[in-house]
């Protein structure tokens, strides 16, 4: 649970304080040109840890999050936000913009890191998440600019982004729309209902994306509602698929730089990825679908991103 009420108007006055002083031990103040297309693919994998950093800090300062598939997604997140979307903070009213709708929008820390680095969103809000009267809930909301969609309720993001590629369609116009599914959500009707309907209307300009990371919040997706084989059923609804390892920003650069896949088809990315990807004690571990990291835990975390960034 997020902080009560009752607890919060201290909370909003330490915040800052008390997170900072965490951090200062371990976290990177690393920053990046604003020119995405000069970013070198090196960059991009600092970036990825960057960000991991910047999540475990909202996840702290909040006191709640869901740790596990935060990190699974933020390499997808990373090189939708910086090498693929047409979208900026000025440019939120362009109706040629890209659309991004985050389907599993209980991993909405992970979307608040990078809005915030993206300058979507102030950088003093991602110390008042889900704070009384604060404007970051912990699911995204449309309060904030960069959010095309409040989402939350699993099973439903699929559907607003058919919505949305059929307007493109029906308006001219040559935006994309990317729609980032969780694996649980796909035991949701909803979500086969709304791909039929991307199939029938040739919906090329959608691109729908599974972090399969095989873990839900009761155990393994296999185990609670099993989906293999996931890409040959996306298929039979009419998607041209294609798998990638989705911790690689290299190979998810490379699959997002061609879609559509195919002329007149939705395309969708199987992300395979790991749950609590960059921890070591998160990874893999259905315990992390939500939870804080204690002091010890928090700096072990930030002792191996610094490992991580100085062996690339």
């Amino acid at each position: 649970m997020y902080h009560n009420r009752s607890t919060n108007r201290n909370i909003e006055k330490i915040a800052g304080q008390r997170i900072s002083s965490r951090f200062e031990k371990g976290l990177s103040n690393f920053r990046f040109t604003d020119d995405r297309l000069k970013m070198s693919d090196q960059e991009l994998k600092e970036k990825s840890i960057f960000y991991r950093e910047l999540t475990l800090k909202i996840i702290t300062a909040a006191n709640a999050g869901h740790t596990g598939g935060d990190l699974s997604c933020i390499d997808i997140l990373n090189v939708l936000y910086n090498r693929i979307l047409n979208v900026a903070p000025d440019r939120m009213n362009d109706p040629n913009r890209d659309r991004y709708v985050q389907s599993k929008g209980h991993a909405a820390e992970a979307l608040y890191a990078i809005l915030t680095e993206r300058g979507f969103m102030p950088e003093s809000w991602s110390e008042r998440v889900g704070l009384y009267l604060s404007p970051v809930a912990g699911h995204p909301t449309r309060k904030i600019a960069g959010v095309e969609q409040s989402t939350g309720a699993l099973g439903h993001g699929l559907s607003i982004a058919v919505g949305m590629a059929i307007a493109g369609k029906l308006d001219n116009r040559n935006y994309r729309v990317f729609c980032l599914m969780g694996d649980g959500e796909l035991a949701e009707g909803s979500i086969w209902e709304a791909s039929m309907a991307a199939a029938h209307y040739q919906l090329d300009n959608l691109i729908a994306i599974v972090d399969r990371n095989r873990l839900q919040i009761s155990g393994s997706t296999e185990d609670v509602m099993s989906l293999e084989p996931l890409k040959e059923k996306f298929e039979a609804f009419g998607f041209s698929v294609r798998e990638v390892d989705g911790n690689d920003t290299d190979a998810l650069l490379a699959v997002f730089q061609a879609v559509p896949f195919e002329k007149g088809k939705p395309s969708l990315v199987l992300a395979n990825t790991i749950k609590g990807k960059g921890i070591s004690y998160m990874e893999n571990q259905a315990k992390w679908h939500h939870g804080v990291p204690s002091e010890d835990q928090l700096q072990q975390a930030l002792r191996e991103f610094k490992a991580e960034r100085e062996a690339l």
